[in-house]
């Protein structure tokens, strides 16, 4: 299944609980679009957001985020990883 990398803007200040809570709101519906979101990542300086996940297309990790409460800015295809 495709990997995509997702990018969340604006999240400036979040904090470790902030990033769990908006993870497993993503992790509570996933299975709904056949997606799994593998990991999570925040710098709270920046405000940058960044979550890897397995998914049909962009537009199901998409969906999911929107249903989630925290729509995506970016989703970007990851073809090649080592």
């Amino acid at each position: 299944m495709p990997e995509f990398m997702d990018i969340h803007h604006g999240m400036t200040g979040i904090t470790a609980d902030q990033l769990m809570e908006a993870h497993q709101a993503d992790l509570a519906i996933e299975g709904e679009e056949n997606v799994h979101f593998k990991k999570a990542w925040a710098d709270p300086k920046s405000g940058e957001v960044y979550c890897l996940s397995e998914a049909p297309s962009a537009e199901a990790v998409q969906r999911v985020h929107e249903r989630a409460g925290h729509k995506a800015d970016e989703v970007h295809e990851v073809p090649l990883s080592v």
